[in-house]
């Protein structure tokens, strides 16, 4: 058996996989994806892969359905290909945000995903920062889940700010802020927004649990969608005290009226990954800076592989 290992490129985000591919120095599998009239997708794949081990990494970001499709179809051709394991590496995963029961007859979108996956033939996942640690659980096969901590702490410790603090825009993501608050080598201290809802689609943000008077902040996020949420989140810091008020979070979704917010904003800096593709628009704003996690991810699909801890990639 083979089992040499290979990559598999959806075209969600193809500049990351272009990426990953250059780290492990292998090409891509030669795919062929098309759309029928109708718009059905049609996919087939161009060389021999039984017997090996298949990476398809494809995060299901906007075209959202689009995308998921093609990985499902993706996972199909493999598995009807022969090859030996397939896993889907997923940056960024979709419906993630719908992961239980708000009110009566809803969806769980996000274990609906999973199974489809699972169905579909993938043997394993990989998948970073997860909108719930949680979600894990959805899937019936191994995941191993990565954090962009990484390579964000990396970058805000070779900025050196005096006096920094990390903020969570709401209490669930404190743990998330604790966490990256540990890994900076700089002195830091945390705190979070108390956020309420009063109304469907409505948030008030009144109240800052911490003293940011004087303090050069970070809002840590895993997911920056409207950047309503976000812009609010720094007007209250501002208006407490802050200095420079930086943001950081792993998936820039940057959808509506984000970058219009984010522009107008008091936010000095946004610091994003590349887990979604970023548009020509948005790398032309100043206040964006993009971070690619090729590396770790690459990392990752190598120890995978070679059947090796993924453990020793978390910070």
């Amino acid at each position: 058996m083979a089992n040499e290992l290979k990559i598999c490129a959806g075209n969600a985000n193809l500049k990351l996989v272009e990426e990953i591919s250059r780290y492990l120095k292998i090409k891509p599998v030669a795919t062929e994806v098309s759309k029928f009239n109708d718009g059905e997708i049609n996919i087939r794949i161009k060389e021999n892969v039984r017997g090996e081990d298949v990476f398809i990494i494809q995060p299901t970001c906007p075209p959202v359905n689009d995308n998921l499709m093609e990985l499902l179809i993706l996972i199909d051709a493999l598995k009807r290909s022969s090859a030996r394991r397939i896993t889907a590496v997923l940056p960024y995963y979709g419906y993630a945000r719908q992961d239980r029961k708000v009110e009566p007859r809803v969806p769980i979108t996000a274990k609906l995903v999973s199974n489809l996956i699972t169905k579909a033939g993938a043997h394993r996942v990989l998948v970073m920062d997860l909108h719930a640690g949680q979600l894990q659980g959805f899937f019936d096969i191994p995941v191993d889940h990565l954090f962009a901590a990484p390579v964000l702490v990396d970058y805000f410790n070779h900025k050196k700010l005096p006096n920094l603090m990390t903020i969570s825009p709401d209490a669930g993501g404190v743990e998330r802020a604790r966490a990256f608050a540990k890994r900076l080598k700089i002195e830091t201290s945390l705190g979070f927004i108390d956020k309420r809802r009063p109304a469907p689609g409505k948030a008030e943000m009144n109240y800052v649990v911490g003293d940011v008077k004087g303090k050069n902040v970070v809002i840590l996020d895993d997911i920056i969608d409207t950047a309503g949420t976000l812009v609010k989140a720094a007007e209250v810091l501002k208006k407490n005290g802050a200095l420079d008020i930086y943001a950081a979070c792993s998936h820039p979704l940057l959808s509506g009226p984000a970058m219009e917010r984010i522009n107008d904003s008091v936010l000095k800096e946004v610091v994003v990954t590349n887990t979604i593709p970023i548009m020509d628009q948005q790398h032309s704003s100043k206040k964006i800076k993009v971070l690619s996690v090729a590396k770790l991810l690459g990392a990752a699909i190598n120890c995978i592989h070679n059947e090796e801890s993924v453990s020793s990639l978390f910070i």
